[in-house]
């Protein structure tokens, strides 16, 4: 039991919100409850109290797939992208290789952040730090006024070589929040190494669920003010709130790390070593190798086809579960997700509406 009170592992999916408790005995407790997709925080508040009516919760572990969902549904906030002069198609571009190298009809995930969206600042600094075109304050002012006028939710600021030197980056992030009430994420302070695209396609992804995830989190604060809160990382660890809220793409595989570690429990527990995980939500599946033990992580992860660096559990996630639509694309072909029925209206079985 937590000081003062019992623990209680919540975790969040597109369909369902599962709760289990941790009483006095050491028994847990379990409720499963939809997901309020209007307020996701609203479930967690229902399903704490079904699961321990008569108990006070001081310790969530959190595992969520909040970020998850909204990458792979590309349900994000309008996120726009500031880099230097020259590289405003970096996420287009990407990198030249060929996962598939057979495959005569690959198609490569659109950017979330469409070239429209793009503000170059007439700035570069070379790869030792030292700066090769200054940033003037004229030009600071215009990248601004540029972006306001692109009405944003949130901003992702990633300029060649900054990793060197982060002088550039701030003094815009500093022009951003006098004018915009709006998250910006600075990819020398997200992720200072080099790698041009990765650390832009991270920064980006960062940007993108921040305004979702904030959200959601300022509700759930709001509705339990008295509980302690962790939430799980892609790696398998927890990180405060606080953490979570400057760098939401941690969480990217929050959930299906979470599911991950459990069933790596599971598996030493009855004798074996090694294993294969399958999570399947009404959202998204997850599949992951588990060798030894544990699962594998590393610093190279992918969601929805896009790279973002940061420690993650070799899990692999499709936008394709329980829930997933069923639609005919342009050629004609069916197609099963990314988008789901989620838990309203939920699947047809339901008998709570939708379209079909």
């Amino acid at each position: 039991m937590a000081p003062g009170g019992i623990r209680a592992g919540v975790d969040v999916g597109g369909t369902f919100t599962d709760v289990v408790v941790i009483g006095d005995g050491g028994l847990p407790r379990a409720v499963k409850v939809p997901t309020t997709p209007a307020d996701q925080s609203e479930a967690v508040q229902r399903g704490l109290a079904l699961a321990a009516p008569n108990d006070r919760v001081a310790l969530v572990a959190h595992g969520t797939t909040t970020a998850t969902n909204a990458v792979l549904e590309r349900d994000v906030g309008r996120t726009v992208l500031v880099t230097t002069a020259g590289f405003a198609d970096v996420l287009t571009i990407a990198r030249q290789d060929r996962p598939a190298l057979y495959d005569l009809s690959v198609t490569r995930p659109d950017p979330l952040v469409p070239r429209s969206l793009v503000v170059c600042a007439d700035e570069r600094t070379g790869c030792d730090g030292r700066p090769v075109v200054a940033l003037a304050d004229a030009e600071v002012r215009r990248v601004v006024d540029a972006v306001a006028a692109l009405e944003p939710d949130s901003v992702a600021v990633s300029l060649l070589f900054s990793f060197a030197a982060d002088g550039h980056e701030r003094r815009i992030a500093e022009g951003l929040q006098e004018r915009l009430n709006v998250p910006v994420t600075l990819s020398s302070r997200l992720l200072p190494e080099f790698r041009e695209y990765e650390r832009a396609s991270t920064c980006v992804l960062n940007a993108a669920v921040a305004p979702k995830l904030r959200r959601y989190l300022s509700g759930l604060q709001e509705r339990l003010p008295d509980v302690t809160i962790t939430v799980m990382t892609s790696g398998g660890g927890t990180a405060s709130l606080g953490y979570v809220r400057e760098a939401p793409v941690h969480t990217l595989l929050s959930g299906p790390a979470a599911g991950v570690v459990a069933a790596g429990a599971v598996a030493r527990s009855a004798g074996y070593d090694d294993a294969v995980a399958f999570d399947m939500g009404g959202t998204s599946t997850d599949v992951c190798l588990i060798r030894g033990g544990r699962p594998e992580v590393s610093t190279d992860a992918e969601i929805g086809g896009l790279p973002f660096r940061t420690p993650a559990v070799g899990v692999h996630t499709v936008g394709a579960g329980g829930g997933s639509i069923a639609w005919v694309d342009a050629g004609g072909a069916l197609r099963v997700g990314p988008r789901s029925a989620g838990a309203h209206p939920g699947p047809a079985c339901y008998g709570q509406g939708g379209t079909a």
